[in-house]
């Protein structure tokens, strides 16, 4: 006999509008993650040594802020919930913070790296002023295990989209333009434009239906992250998700260098990143269904298992074979979508067992440091990649001039970065996610005794 506890569908306008709201972070991680190191380096002109420590000083603010807002989200108290005014009111500066990293000031190289960290900083504010709040709606949206995946596939529907339509045209743009500065800009203002409104449209059109207020005690803020940090299961899903969003920056950050001085493939460098994202949107739909089949574990051991034979195979790849890496695109792009739309599915679940063991719910402290853990993942794939190009002699090209001829050891590292290092991240995820300990039969039974608690 089962233990679940029935639960109304959500409707398809909520899922929409839900979904839609992820297209700001899409956009700002998908334009950042595979154009912002080549812009910072070869257009804005800053040394690696320059733009790794930039990241870096991001990622120290970024270990008080993201679980501090969250925190703020969860004692948050509105007519509109405590989740959705964050996104009504982050919405500009989010965007603005965003069109302001690709502007290039007419400043020496110290006045371009404080210019650079003060945005950066902004940016990472804003970013989590709405993505944390965002991210957290999802438990306040449904309580159902089935559909919570749903709305994540939603999401991660819009994000892959969304993400995939703004690193096309992104280069596309920028390109169209005689100089590099104000193809970026042109750019970055229509991005801006983007993701503000995604922003908004979230908060217009879904409702925290499935907010409980009575059980938001306040709670000392590192008592709070004591209880967090003991919870297995968010160690596992938070441990995943840092893995694989090291993976994908590692990726990200370094694939249209190893196309331009490696593979001599840029000018196709937006079809790649088509095909990559075609493919990971497709395959979601795919991984959802064998989610719900087969359960969440084994979907991620399938998805990643193709995703580590890509990377493999990718480091084998010659100057002029772009065809191969086409194909070995399309592989790596089916797996990629599990590395999105799992560790998000799971996160909820982990909600609710927290709830059941000590009555509080915190989606807020959780969330944060879920959103804490993708920018660490951005900033240390970037980060230790540049200072990688730094020791292992990266040239950096004069301003209007041609691409420099790089050194064979610059060479080798663009290779590892987008092939063997990915894979070898990937591989230790896989143990980890095998001590999960929230199956589908041990979530109804949270279900049944949190929906027998509140009854009584």
């Amino acid at each position: 006999m089962s233990t679940a506890v029935p639960t109304p569908r959500l409707p398809l306008k909520t899922k929409l509008a839900f979904g839609v709201g992820d297209l700001g972070a899409a956009i700002v991680a998908a334009v950042q993650g595979f154009f912002l190191n080549a812009f910072l380096l070869d257009v804005a002109g800053l040394r690696p040594v320059a733009a790794g420590t930039i990241f870096l000083i991001v990622k120290i603010w970024d270990s008080v802020n993201d679980p501090i807002i969250g925190a703020l989200t969860d004692r948050t108290k509105t007519r509109w919930g405590r989740r959705r005014p964050w996104l009504l009111f982050g919405a500009i500066p989010f965007g603005l913070s965003f069109f302001l990293h690709w502007l290039v000031p007419d400043l020496g190289d110290t006045g371009k790296f404080i210019y650079y960290l003060v945005v950066a900083l902004l940016l990472d504010v804003a970013y989590t002023a709405v993505n944390v709040p965002y991210t957290a709606l999802t438990p306040e949206l449904s309580d159902d295990y089935d559909e919570r995946t749903s709305l994540n596939a939603y999401r991660f529907g819009f994000s892959i989209l969304g993400g995939m339509v703004a690193a096309f045209l992104h280069g596309i743009i920028a390109g169209s333009f005689d100089s590099a500065k104000t193809g970026n800009a042109v750019a970055a203002a229509i991005w801006a434009f983007f993701i503000i409104t995604s922003a908004l449209v979230t908060f217009a059109y879904t409702r925290e239906s499935h907010f409980r207020q009575e059980n938001d005690a306040e709670i000392n803020f590192f008592t709070g992250l004591g209880i967090v940090f003991r919870n297995r299961a968010f160690l596992s899903v938070t441990t995943i998700y840092l893995l694989t969003w090291l993976c994908i920056q590692f990726v990200q950050a370094n694939l249209l260098l190893y196309a331009r001085y490696w593979l001599d493939a840029e000018a196709q460098f937006p079809f790649l990143i088509l095909a990559i994202q075609m493919t990971a949107f497709a395959f979601l739909i795919v991984w959802s269904k064998v989610s719900a089949r087969i359960g969440k574990q084994r979907a991620y051991y399938a998805g990643v298992s193709l995703w580590i034979m890509a990377e493999v195979l990718i480091f084998f790849l010659q100057p002029g074979q772009v065809n191969l890496l086409f194909a070995l695109a399309v592989l790596a792009g089916a797996g990629v979508s599990i590395g999105y739309l799992i560790p998000w599915s799971m996160l909820p679940d982990v909600i609710e067992l927290d709830e059941l063991e000590t009555g509080q719910r915190r989606e807020g402290v959780y969330y944060g440091f879920f959103v804490f853990l993708q920018k660490l993942g951005i900033s240390l794939g970037l980060a230790l990649s540049n200072f990688a190009l730094e020791l292992t002699g990266y040239i950096t090209p004069p301003e209007g001039g041609p691409w420099p001829v790089q050194p064979d050891a610059v060479l080798l590292a663009l290779r590892l970065f987008v092939s063997l290092v990915p894979a070898a991240i990937l591989l230790l995820s896989i143990p980890v996610v095998m001590r999960y300990p929230i199956t589908r039969q041990r979530y109804a039974e949270i279900r049944a005794t949190l929906a027998a608690r509140r009854k009584s």
